[in-house]
């Protein structure tokens, strides 16, 4: 019966510099992870994204007519790679008629260390010494969002961190962008608490669009989709161009007082 098919999502990142094509699916003993390609090297997402997808739906003989919906990790993140993404799931969900699930991507980073008892705390590096970030718990065999994801100075997310007193694992490539930074500020503070942060390991500390499907998947069952139409990019503050846009205006308009 059709009510019995395991729910297949098609799930993609582009937001930073990884790129990641995966699909998975659900089923009565779980979740399934049925293939997922990532690249986390030198060429453009517009460049990968469409030939990884190609060849995962000829290595798992993949009919896209059976998907059942599409994930894209939604931002914050790099604005032409989250433009990339955006474009692409837009695309196929019109061209299948598929509603769309949008995952923020600060979330999905997270999800990659499902099940751990410390705090969860990705960092995306989004310069000018801030990052996209958030914390969280995994409780109840579920995710829990503490601090829901942000753009913030890499010092406001260690006082939170602080404040907690907890064990924390690191994750995302501003990772190794702000690591001395971060034990200047918390070794002494979660010391004193009788606590530790931890980086997590290479096989994930980046995005990955399994997690992106992952979690998608649970979305799915609470019916958070959208229409192709509807999706747009969650990208938390200006791009650069913008923001010097506005500074440029600002200062003319005070010269001009």
């Amino acid at each position: 019966m059709e009510t019995d098919r395991p729910k297949k999502v098609l799930a993609l990142d582009s937001s930073g510099l990884v790129a990641s094509v995966a699909v998975v699916e659900d089923g009565p003993a779980g979740g399934n992870l049925l293939a997922e390609y990532t690249v986390n090297y030198k060429k453009t997402h517009s460049q990968t994204l469409l030939p990884m997808l190609d060849e995962i739906v000829r290595m798992i003989e993949l009919d896209l007519e059976e998907i059942d919906a599409i994930a894209v990790a939604a931002g914050p993140g790099s604005f032409t790679g989250l433009r990339i993404g955006s474009a692409t799931a837009k695309g196929l969900g019109f061209a299948l008629d598929k509603p769309l699930v949008s995952v923020p991507t600060v979330d999905a980073l997270a999800y990659n260390l499902f099940g751990t008892d410390r705090l969860v705390c990705p960092l995306m590096d989004a310069r000018r010494n801030q990052v996209y970030t958030g914390i969280y718990a995994f409780e109840g065999g579920r995710m829990q969002v503490l601090e829901p994801q942000m753009a913030v100075d890499i010092e406001v997310i260690a006082g939170k961190l602080a404040d907690r007193g907890r064990d924390v694992i690191f994750l995302g490539d501003g990772a190794p962008v702000f690591r001395e930074r971060l034990e200047t500020l918390l070794r002494e503070t979660l010391a004193k608490a009788g606590k530790r942060f931890f980086f997590a390991p290479a096989h994930v500390n980046k995005q990955r669009a399994g997690a992106v499907g992952a979690l998608a998947l649970e979305y799915l069952k609470e019916g958070r989709t959208e229409t192709a139409a509807e999706h747009q990019p969650e990208y938390l503050r200006m791009a650069q161009a913008e923001r010097e846009r506005a500074e440029r205006v600002a200062a003319a308009q005070e010269g001009a007082k």
